[in-house]
């Protein structure tokens, strides 16, 4: 599908922590993708300028619009930094966003990568993006979904420890991912009828309760309950068997239980196509799939390759959802 500005699709785009790769890696993108939509970025102009300029007056003079919130201090900034300035000044980028998606002034958000240590500094405890942005846009249940050219996998359980992931799984958690995953499927890629493979917790998706009693007791029952109800959602497969009848095209998505369960196939198949978007927001959001880098921060040496799947997916989504 060819998309141009005159989709009207207007997209905002958060620069993250300003001493990670996104200021780069956003000059980059829209270098190459500033003809596919209407762009704004949101951020600090001194940031995206350093060290050089030359980037950053190119955008503006192809009317890329920038919102200098002018938050961060000149002397002394420096790349590849955990601070609690550069943490408050990642989440100011997002309630700018979300004021603007809230005026109307952009349809879609795509956002680059913050630092969990560095937010958690300036006094903010929050996990990641889809858990801030959930509260901030009084989100009632919301699911991360991470793609790539070959797979979709969208997580039962996000960043929490491994021990607790048994904790807290149960019936409704898991129908209210399979639900919201099926509604992306239908309405943000428009499929017509989707078909989900559903992970169990333990191995061999327990042996019919022989490793473990999760699938009996939790997910059998959620997957009968949402048939009923005309989903069709399979499982509970072993992970391996799940991504694989995935990955060969039997299955739409697969609904893995926890991080990991879903990361490690997703880096492995196709880490720069990598893409994050959260299901159950009232507005399209996307992320590249990786995070600050703060080792080669201000090296010009990232690549934008995620970050460009993801502003396509946020384009795309966006115009499937105004099509209805």
């Amino acid at each position: 599908m060819r998309i141009s500005k005159s989709c009207g699709v207007k997209v905002g785009i958060t620069i993250g922590d300003p001493s990670g790769i996104g200021p780069y890696i956003t000059t980059k993108a829209l270098a190459e993708l500033r003809d596919l939509a209407d762009f704004t970025i949101i951020g600090d102009a001194y940031v995206l300028g350093f060290p050089c300029g030359g980037a950053l007056r190119n955008l503006k003079r192809y009317g890329v619009r920038i919102v200098d919130l002018d938050n961060v201090k000149h002397r002394g900034f420096r790349f590849g930094k955990i601070s609690a300035e550069y943490g408050r000044a990642s989440i100011e980028y997002l309630d700018t966003a979300l004021s603007l998606v809230k005026d109307g002034l952009i349809d879609c958000l795509v956002t680059c990568p913050i630092s969990k240590e560095s937010i958690s500094k300036a006094g903010f405890h929050f996990s990641g993006h889809t858990e801030y942005l959930s509260l901030r846009a009084h989100a009632k249940d919301t699911v991360m979904m991470l793609l790539n050219k070959d797979l979709k996998v969208s997580l039962v359980t996000r960043h929490i420890p491994l021990a607790e992931v048994p904790l807290k799984l149960n019936k409704a958690i898991v129908s209210e991912t399979i639900l919201l995953t099926f509604r992306a499927l239908k309405e943000m890629f428009s499929l017509g009828k989707p078909k989900v493979a559903v992970c169990g917790l333990n191995p061999h998706a327990s042996d019919r309760g022989v490793v473990g009693g999760e699938e009996e007791r939790i997910i059998k029952p959620a997957l009968r309950t949402l048939r009923k109800k005309g989903i069709c959602a399979d499982g509970p497969f072993s992970a391996d068997v799940a991504i694989a009848k995935t990955n060969q095209g039997q299955y739409d998505a697969v609904i893995a239980m926890y991080h990991d369960q879903a990361l490690i196939p997703l880096k492995l198949s196709g880490d720069y196509s990598g893409v994050n978007i959260t299901l159950g927001l009232p507005f399209v959001r996307t992320s590249p799939l990786h995070g600050t880098a703060f080792d080669i921060a201000g090296t010009n040496r990232a690549n934008p390759a995620s970050l460009k799947e993801a502003i396509k997916l946020a384009v795309k989504c966006t115009l499937n959802l105004k099509r209805g």
